[in-house]
């Protein structure tokens, strides 16, 4: 019995240890997933990712990777509309101030959206147009279409379709907005940061200063250089206008990154 009780008292001895190296281990992986704006880094990565991008909401993952922010939402708004089911407690029957408003035959569905734009996005030598569908992801994780219904095809008659917080669905089920949304400018001010576009560059409410900011204010691509809240060095950004093109005008003033689902 006495030549035992070394064993026992040895594995007594180690058994803390073992303990607290992975309460140490656990305090490691706590730090790593941090979510505090501005401060959150992805494994393998030592790269901080930039304290705008906090303005997202907390279903919209977003972290960095390599050269590129990385923004994952399922699309779906996070105000009501009467374009979710009737038994959904998100449905709420049109109220805006369209009289000629015309409920289409879609409904908003969960996508599986994942954007990739540039971490330090730069002006492009030779400027791309802006395709349909997804050309941008709003605050909200709801993405951001161009101005148009379809091939040179202006917005004259979908307008008509959008909801009280100009946004409705495609096809497919995914909701977007061409134009400027309202829960978000209404809720965070004309002049807040409405997400980003593809290239990297952020989109503006229709606010600059005080001022309302119209399409002769900006350039060919619906944007121009200048100071932000968020940016008080200054930055290329696009603003959200009361005039066709509403958000982007003749294409991307940056390279684009791109969008998956």
């Amino acid at each position: 019995m006495n030549r035992g009780a070394p064993f026992f008292l040895l594995l007594f001895l180690i058994n803390p240890i073992v303990m607290i190296s992975c309460d140490s281990a656990t305090s490691a992986l706590d730090e790593t997933d941090t979510n505090e704006p501005g401060t959150t880094t992805t494994p393998g990565t030592n790269t901080d990712l930039p304290a705008v991008f906090a303005h997202y909401t907390d279903d919209v993952e977003v972290y960095v990777e390599g050269n590129f922010v990385v923004l994952k939402s399922n699309g779906v708004p996070n105000h009501n509309s009467p374009y979710f089911s009737t038994t959904d407690g998100r449905y709420e029957a049109y109220n805006g101030d369209n009289t000629r408003f015309q409920l289409n035959p879609n409904r908003i569905n969960e996508q599986n959206f994942t954007f990739r734009i540039p971490l330090n996005p730069s002006e492009a030598a030779n400027k791309e147009a802006t395709p349909l569908g997804a050309i941008g992801i709003a605050v909200n994780g709801v993405a951001i279409f161009n101005q148009y219904a379809g091939p040179s095809q202006p917005l004259t008659r979908e307008i008509d379709s959008f909801d009280q917080y100009n946004g409705h669905p495609q096809q497919t089920g995914v909701y977007h907005y061409h134009i400027e949304p309202l829960f978000l400018t209404l809720t965070n001010g004309p002049e807040s940061l409405v997400g980003f576009l593809l290239d990297g560059f952020p989109v503006y409410g229709p606010e600059e200063n005080g001022q309302a900011v119209t399409n002769a204010d900006l350039d060919a691509y619906h944007g121009h250089f200048g100071a932000t809240a968020d940016y008080p060095n200054g930055i290329y950004h696009y603003h959200i206008t009361a005039e066709d093109p509403y958000i982007n005008g003749s294409g991307f003033f940056g390279t684009a990154g791109t969008v998956s689902q």
